[in-house]
């Protein structure tokens, strides 16, 4: 803490990534220092909605569809053997297992196709998760930088937006509570304000009301950002006028 400005360790504190020395050095500090203390309620606060913005909910179906796939999988006892055929059943035996050859080529080249699409299945969730991870490490990166800075306001009915911003890192990070679903077939869309011009900056989530968001590009010099209702999937520029405007932290 001596050599270290403890105005600059708002986001290291709301993310107990102090030592208990410094710590303790920073709570004194924020006894005598009122904007230290409103920015580090408004990091924590941001800080514990960050679970919401990775978090995902299995399918209610999932259990149902293991279990029954479970129990279409016939199991064979250790240890079982086969038994010699007579030779009058030779012929027989050959005729059906011409059957039983076709049934597997059948088999196997359905399971073949199921195999395909559960292993594309599970690439995507990685994937998914990858992305997640990255976005969660992004947006921890940007609340811990010393130079972090926020500023929140009420975006109507009740929400509200808290943007923080590192410019050392170059990256902001969007948190929205109590946003309300767009109307259908539409998205929110983020922007940054570069001097009147607004650039893209991501999408909020549309089925989820809490949420945290790592910016999309470089801060450079936007002075603000917007939020904007677009048919779904983004437009490159926006097409309405904006429904919340915010001032980014100096």
């Amino acid at each position: 803490m001596t050599a270290t400005d403890p105005h600059r360790l708002t986001g290291a504190y709301a993310l107990h990534a102090l030592s208990d020395e410094e710590n303790t050095a920073f709570e004194r500090h924020l006894t005598d220092c009122e904007p230290c203390a409103q920015e580090t309620e408004e990091l924590g606060s941001t800080a514990a909605r960050l679970g919401l913005a990775v978090a995902t909910t299995s399918p209610r179906a999932l259990r149902e569809q293991v279990l029954r796939r479970i129990s279409t999988v016939r199991q064979q006892a250790p240890g079982t053997c086969t038994r010699p055929l007579p030779v009058r059943a030779g012929l027989r035996a050959r005729t059906l297992s011409r059957w039983a050859f076709a049934a597997c080529l059948a088999a196997a080249a359905t399971l073949g196709g199921t195999a395909v699409w559960q292993h594309q299945r599970a690439e995507d969730a990685r994937d998914r998760a990858r992305r997640a991870v990255q976005a969660a490490d992004g947006i921890a990166a940007v609340l811990a930088a010393p130079d972090a800075k926020t500023l929140a306001a009420g975006l109507g009915d009740g929400a509200t937006g808290t943007v923080v911003v590192s410019r050392g890192q170059d990256r902001a990070v969007f948190v929205a509570s109590g946003t309300a679903r767009p109307p259908d077939g539409k998205v929110y869309p983020l922007w940054f304000d570069d001097g009147g011009t607004m650039r893209s900056a991501g999408l909020l989530d549309p089925g989820r009301s809490d949420q945290a968001v790592l910016m999309r590009g470089a801060v450079d010099g936007a002075s603000g950002m917007g939020i904007t209702v677009e048919p779904g999937g983004g437009s490159e520029q926006p097409t309405s006028d904006p429904v919340a405007l915010m001032s980014l932290p100096a």
